[in-house]
């Protein structure tokens, strides 16, 4: 028997205390900082607590104290001000009623998005420092051995954060890729592997890129994976896990680029684990894609298939896991398999669709989907 690791794909939820913290800090509002790093830091001891207690092998700090997975850079390096152009995805622009009574409902998340407007350099690592510190030190007290941490791609930056400072759009990227290197050899250095949230290799096409042809999406595509990888050049690839999705939202989703077409572009990410969606009604068919093109996976490429939905309250049927885990057993064998989530459960502080007790309980039956497909 081969035990399927379990992992998700990084953010949870926060608790309110924490939200409030958080929010204070984007409005630039008085409180005290003191306060705040017991919050995070307590936050995420719960967390990792209720991460082991649901099964899961390889944790994750929820990405408690960051404001969302890409914007957080904002506050952590120089070159940001003012706002970016909100791009609503196709499919929503499509079904406008649909995206009206989103936003009426509170369906969308609100967030500063400012642009590039300036050299993008390292501020310091004191809020890394205190996220790792938070992360490793909860992991050792709950007896965890193994744990990651998320960082934004250079790309998914560009996506959200628009660059008005950089002549073009790969010197935006070149500059990104050399800011980030230190964050992500920082977090593999300190014994974690390092998760890198890349929607920009899916997401963008429908969102940023709507009015490309898929040939030149893909060019734009390719150079943010030469800018990844090398902002990776001095870290192990099997420290590092790429996650690629197409929005982490219900809706039509219509606009969404075939798995087919990206798989190129994704398996040349230096990545040993590449986490994907595979559960959500779009693409819960794609796992034909690695089947047919199974020549073209690298010997070296561990599949994390999402085999739990993270934008509906369903708790799947651990038996609905382990089915959809033994199609990639089938195909790379199960010490090539890791268990994991369409997406993040807490992507934006203060917003998901998510209950947060339904969160952890798509992770106990994650982890049973994944003890029955270990078994057979």
């Amino acid at each position: 028997m081969t035990k399927i690791p379990v992992t998700h794909v990084g953010s949870l939820p926060r608790t309110q205390k924490v939200v409030d913290f958080i929010f204070a800090r984007e409005k630039g509002e008085d409180y005290d900082q003191a306060a705040f790093d017991t919050a995070m830091r307590d936050a995420v001891d719960e967390t990792v607590r209720r991460q082991k207690e649901a099964g899961v092998d390889i944790v994750s700090d929820g990405e408690t104290s960051k404001i969302s997975y890409a914007t957080y850079v904002k506050d952590r390096y120089t070159g940001f001000s003012g706002d970016s152009d909100r791009n609503a995805p196709a499919d929503l622009k499509m079904f406008p009623s649909f995206l009206e009574r989103q936003k009426d409902s509170g369906g969308t998340p609100t967030y500063a998005r400012p642009q590039c407007t300036g050299d993008v350099k390292s501020k310091g690592n004191d809020d890394l420092d205190k996220d790792i510190a938070n992360l490793t030190g909860a992991m050792k007290k709950h007896g965890v051995e193994r744990g990651f941490m998320n960082a934004a791609s250079p790309g998914v930056i560009s996506l959200f954060l628009q660059n008005a400072h950089y002549k073009t759009r790969d010197a935006y990227l070149a500059a990104l890729a050399d800011a980030m290197k230190q964050e992500y050899e920082t977090i593999v250095a300190a014994g974690l592997d390092i998760n890198l949230d890349c929607p920009d290799l899916a997401l963008s096409r429908h969102m940023l890129f709507s009015d490309l042809s898929d040939a030149e999406f893909l060019k734009i595509a390719d150079s943010h994976v030469e800018a990844l990888n090398y902002a990776l050049s001095n870290v192990p690839k099997e420290k590092v896990r790429v996650h690629i999705c197409w929005g982490n939202y219900e809706g039509p989703h219509c606009c969404d680029i075939p798995m087919d077409t990206v798989f190129s572009t994704l398996m040349k990410v230096d990545a040993r684990y590449v986490l994907f969606e595979t559960s959500n009604p779009r693409h819960a068919h794609e796992w034909t894609v690695f089947r047919d093109r199974q020549s073209e996976i690298p010997d070296d490429k561990v599949l994390v298939p999402g085999v739990v939905d993270t934008t509906t309250n369903f708790i799947e049927h651990p038996e609905v896991v382990a089915q959809r885990l033994e199609r990639f057993t089938s195909i790379v064998g199960a010490d090539r398999v890791v268990a994991g989530s369409d997406c993040g459960f807490g992507t934006f502080a203060g917003y998901g669709a998510i209950d947060p007790e339904i969160a952890y309980a798509k992770l106990a039956t994650l982890a049973e989907g994944a003890g029955l497909a270990s078994d057979r």
